[in-house]
């Protein structure tokens, strides 16, 4: 599977293709959909242009994207950034459950590193969103597997934060081995520079992965800016996108991002 990140925590000013509003993550949804991708990943703002997690930022995004993409499977983050509290966290997540079906993420990322994880899992799971695993280290990891897999888990980000790109595929390696099996899959992401290589990896290795703004900016050779996330799906795809694209490919890069297993909506409760 290929997730797309459009925004992910960026400020809202960051760069203008970037997208922030309800409408223009629908926009860029209906794009990648049109490419087979499955999954989006969100971060939703408020009408002051920050990070939310209150029922109406949630459910005016999810509402959106909803409509523009009916199959696609929509999350949403619960971050210490968004909100500190842990127990505020999860009366938000609660609260949730009282927006209408179409406007209610079906997953929601939760970052194992961050102070009332397991109760903001118990949360969402009793509001039956899937959980999306955040493991940023392999100290991380090993915290998930003394813990144990919450019920409701989906799957486990395993998101390298290195972004040396000449480095991040060694700490891939290393989370990857201090994770061990998993009961459910794993989506292999890097950023920034490492998110290219990262991505790579995870493809020859059939692990799911992601790309989008939120995870990078730029193409794979590092320099141009990409002008939408439609661009850094195609390129991770391995189709054409324009001739610039073409001419300014690092050896080693293109094709060999074709052949991922596009999947529907993973079987979980809602």
């Amino acid at each position: 599977m290929l997730q797309c990140c459009p925004n992910g925590a960026r400020p809202a000013d960051v760069y203008p293709a970037v997208p922030m509003t309800p409408r223009h993550l629908a926009r860029d949804a209906r794009a990648v959909a049109a490419l087979g991708v499955s999954s989006f990943h969100v971060h939703p703002r408020d009408v002051d242009g920050q990070e939310s997690l209150d029922p109406g930022p949630i459910g005016a995004v999810v509402s959106a994207i909803r409509q523009a993409a009916p199959s696609m499977e929509i999350g949403v983050t619960t971050a210490r950034w968004v909100e500190p509290n842990p127990f505020k966290r999860t009366e938000l997540v609660q609260q949730w459950a009282r927006l209408p079906q179409h406007a209610r993420p079906d997953v929601a990322s939760v970052n194992v590193h961050e102070r009332g994880w397991e109760i903001v899992c118990e949360a969402l799971d009793s509001v039956g969103i899937g959980i999306e695993l955040g493991v940023w280290t392999t100290g991380d990891a090993v915290q998930l597997k003394q813990a144990g897999v919450p019920a409701g888990t989906v799957r486990v980000l395993a998101e390298v934060t290195v972004t040396d790109p000449e480095t991040a595929v060694a700490e891939a390696v290393r989370i990857l081995k201090a994770l061990g099996p998993m009961q459910v899959p794993i989506l292999l992401h890097g950023e920034e520079g490492g998110a290219w290589p990262v991505l790579d990896y995870a493809r020859r290795n059939n692990l799911d992965t992601r790309i989008g703004f939120e995870d990078t900016l730029k193409g794979p050779d590092g320099t141009w800016l990409a002008t939408g996330n439609e661009e850094l799906v195609r390129y991770a795809l391995g189709q054409a996108v324009t001739p610039r694209l073409a001419e300014r490919r690092r050896p080693g890069w293109g094709s060999n991002f074709g052949g991922f297993g596009l999947r529907g909506r993973p079987d979980h409760r809602r």
